[in-house]
């Protein structure tokens, strides 16, 4: 009889034991830090450091709901230097390019060859927050108010240094070019709440 008990007692430690054990390396692949993502080529829009000069009072992607992001910001170590000063987003031709936020229509027409427009933000200080987009056909003037979310043009089919056609979307303060990813808040850019997930191997009530 002692015997079977012990044996008893010994399973159920095992498989204590085990369940701890469970837990424990569950635990640890939950708080391990998130992979990082590089900011290009991505699926969705690469996610910085939100610029602490930059309010995030967009209310809109320029393109789609939540496009992909083809190449990121990349800031150059110079004035002069190489970089990429703003972000690409996929978007097919004739797609509609919206303002991200409100403000008043700075440019509108072709430099270079390509469709450009430029809307000064309100409220965004002196020398204030400027957006640009392009290649984009133009349906505004300079002088232009407009809502975040209102139409400002369409794609245009060519002009785009991408692959394939998307749309660089610029912000400036000034001279200095900024990240526009900035000015979207955490729900626009897809970052939503934490979400707790089940713990392997012990059944949900």
């Amino acid at each position: 009889m002692r015997e079977m008990r012990w044996a008893r007692t010994t399973r159920r430690a095992r498989a204590c034991g085990r369940l701890v054990v469970l837990l424990l390396l569950t635990a640890t692949v939950l708080l391990a830090p998130a992979p990082r993502l590089t900011p290009t080529a991505t699926s969705g829009p690469a996610a910085p450091a939100p610029d602490p000069t930059v309010p995030a009072i967009g209310r809109a992607w320029p393109v789609g709901l939540r496009p992909p992001v083809l190449r990121g910001w990349e800031p150059p170590p110079t004035p002069y230097d190489r970089g990429h000063r703003g972000v690409d987003l996929s978007a097919p031709a004739g797609a509609p390019v919206r303002a991200v936020a409100a403000g008043r229509v700075s440019f509108a027409g072709r430099v270079a060859g390509k469709g450009v427009v430029a809307v000064e933000l309100t409220g965004t200080g002196d020398p204030p927050l400027r957006t640009t987009y392009e290649p984009v056909r133009a349906m505004v003037e300079k002088g232009d108010a407009v809502e975040a979310g209102e139409v400002v043009g369409t794609v245009e089919a060519t002009g785009s240094h991408c692959t394939a056609t998307c749309v660089h979307w610029g912000l400036r303060r000034g001279e200095t070019y900024l990240d526009p990813l900035s000015l979207l808040p955490p729900q626009l850019l897809g970052r939503g709440p934490s979400r707790l997930l089940p713990v392997l191997g012990v059944p949900l009530p």
